[in-house]
């Protein structure tokens, strides 16, 4: 996968508040692929700008999942795309969910 930019993640302060809401809603995270850096785009697909982008080992609640862009990556190809927080999605095809379909209800 190729990387348009880095941007720096999340402050620690951010993240556990967006943690501590995510244990609330019952959400579970699932690892993003290893020796990937993922882009975060602004809606479901590869034409959707670059919000930031997730280091290597990072782990990513998936609050809803919509079809969009058809992406191949480490764990096939999938047009599946997760919502990780208000307005940024990554493609499915680099999050080990376990399943090739739906883990999470879709995107409204």
């Amino acid at each position: 996968m190729s990387v348009d930019r880095v941007e720096e993640v999340e402050s620690g302060e951010s993240k556990a508040v967006a943690t501590a809401a995510a244990a609330t809603a019952g959400v579970h995270y699932y690892s993003v692929a290893p020796g990937y850096r993922l882009n975060v785009r602004r809606g479901p697909g590869t034409q959707y700008g670059i919000v930031r982008v997730l280091p290597e080992g990072a782990q990513v609640a998936i609050f809803c999942q919509t079809p969009g862009t058809s992406v191949v990556g480490p764990y096939g190809t999938s047009n599946i795309w997760d919502n990780i927080a208000n307005g940024e999605f990554v493609s499915d095809a680099y999050v080990l969910t376990g399943s090739d379909g739906y883990v999470a209800s879709r995107c409204g």
